[in-house]
């Protein structure tokens, strides 16, 4: 889950539907034709292992809270990225490549053996991934992360951030695109634009959330959605 707190209520946005909004972001850029066909659906689908965790909410006992992605144990998450990772892989290597490059990076320098154990296990399986490409593609992989990364930042921005707001501690200085930083700018609390611009037209994005309150009680459900504007 993702979780934005609203003193003691919480919203709540499933991993694999923030996903989904990550892709609208990639479509919808200048530059898509620039890089595989395959990065979109990497984006699309890179949270894919989140889908049966998400199913339940798992509360923090200590902190009284959900668990969020960031401090969701390990034990259930790592099975759970390896099995989205591989679901990805069997439909579409590249992105299944793409999706391991991701979860890997988020342990490097790590100590946690288990962690460690996750990223031998992915840093395998991209050599044997890239033995399939030709060069050129083996060439983009790390432009296509990047790309998944800040589709993957922007959609997290508009979750974590109140409507309006920009107070999350990751974007206050903005979001960088390939060496430039974009500022998120809004227009309001439902409109939303990027300085510089790197978007084809406007747009909106949709993503459903749901509240819970402290006494783990279900309050709300509804769709946030925010017009992107050039």
């Amino acid at each position: 889950m993702i979780v934005r707190q609203q003193g003691n209520r919480f919203v709540l946005f499933r991993q694999h539907d923030h996903a989904l909004v990550s892709a609208d972001f990639a479509l919808r850029l200048k530059e898509i034709d620039r890089f595989h066909p395959s990065a979109v659906f990497a984006i699309a689908m890179h949270d894919v292992g989140w889908r049966p965790l998400d199913r339940e909410l798992l509360w923090n006992e200590e902190e009284d809270k959900p668990y969020s992605f960031m401090d969701y144990p390990l034990e259930p998450k790592l099975p759970a990225y390896k099995a989205g990772i591989e679901r990805v892989e069997a439909e579409d290597p590249y992105a299944g490549c793409l999706c391991s490059m991701h979860y890997a990076s988020f342990f490097e320098g790590v100590s946690d053996p288990a962690a460690i154990r996750f990223r031998e296990e992915e840093l395998t399986r991209q050599e044997r991934l890239k033995t399939g490409m030709n060069p050129e593609e083996r060439d983009g992989l790390e432009r296509a992360l990047h790309l998944l990364k800040f589709c993957d930042y922007l959609s997290l921005f508009i979750c974590l951030n109140e409507p309006g707001q920009n107070t999350f501690p990751w974007f206050r200085e903005g979001l960088d695109y390939f060496g430039r930083k974009l500022l998120p700018v809004w227009e309001g609390t439902r409109r939303l634009r990027l300085s510089p611009n790197p978007f084809r037209q406007p747009f909106t994005v949709t993503i459903p959330y749901q509240v819970v309150n402290a006494a783990r009680e279900p309050e709300e459900e509804g769709q946030l959605s925010i017009d992107v504007v050039c």
